[in-house]
């Protein structure tokens, strides 16, 4: 893991050394464990499904991994609560990456959280379709993995290709024009789709800006 820079002053969330420490990933260990449990999920599922039925759940799970994405961004991560304990748990989830967005270790969802919810999928997958499930939940993270790529990606790297441009902007305008906007980050056609897109600093005036439940909760 690489030490913070003094220009990153990394946020501490929790007092616990050990809770901190699952509060990131860094990109190297997110490649290898994404680059090993992707291909055992086709293996698992191998044999349980016709080649066009895989495919065909494949691509459903991507498809339902999108608007999840979406949904997720804007209902869950910018749920605004008045309890305080549960103001505390929506800034370790994400309020920290609001106020400190180029956290090149916070950039991706830590292993702890993401792993137990791609296993949950799996079971769900299981329950409903058999084995031949395996196939959609291989699609639903195969989504997550793009998205944290792509999240990782408008905050670390250039992305001078002009789709890449596009979605890079997208993002940087949630952050930095207006927080209830642009909330699909692999998935940008979402915010077209539901009316939350802003194309410019112009679009301001037209979204709310109070960003109050993203920062760190008063004592």
């Amino acid at each position: 893991m690489k030490v913070p820079t003094a220009e990153e002053k990394r946020l501490i969330i929790f007092d616990n050394p050990l809770l901190e420490k699952m509060t990131v990933t860094s990109i190297g260990w997110f490649a290898l464990i994404w680059a090993t449990l992707l291909p055992l999920l086709v293996l698992a599922g191998w044999g349980t499904a016709s080649p066009l039925a895989a495919a065909g759940l494949t691509a459903v799970g991507v498809l339902s991994w999108s608007l999840f994405e979406y949904i997720a961004h804007r209902h869950i991560f910018h749920w605004d609560p008045d309890w305080l304990p549960a103001k505390r748990m929506m800034f370790a989830i994400h309020g920290n990456h609001h106020v400190q967005p180029a956290d090149h270790l916070r950039n991706l969802m830590p292993p702890v959280v993401s792993v137990p919810v791609g296993l949950l999928i799996w079971g769900l997958s299981y329950m409903v379709a058999g084995g031949a499930g395996t196939w959609f939940c291989l699609g639903f993270m195969s989504g997550y993995v793009a998205y944290d790529v792509t999240h990782y990606a408008c905050h670390q790297w250039p992305m001078r290709g002009p789709i890449a441009k596009i979605v890079k902007q997208h993002h940087m305008r949630h952050h930095f024009v207006a927080n209830n906007a642009n909330f699909g980050v692999a998935s940008i056609f979402w915010d077209k789709v539901f009316g939350t897109q802003i194309d410019s600093v112009a679009g301001r005036s037209h979204v709310a800006e109070n960003a109050d439940h993203l920062a760190e909760p008063a004592e």
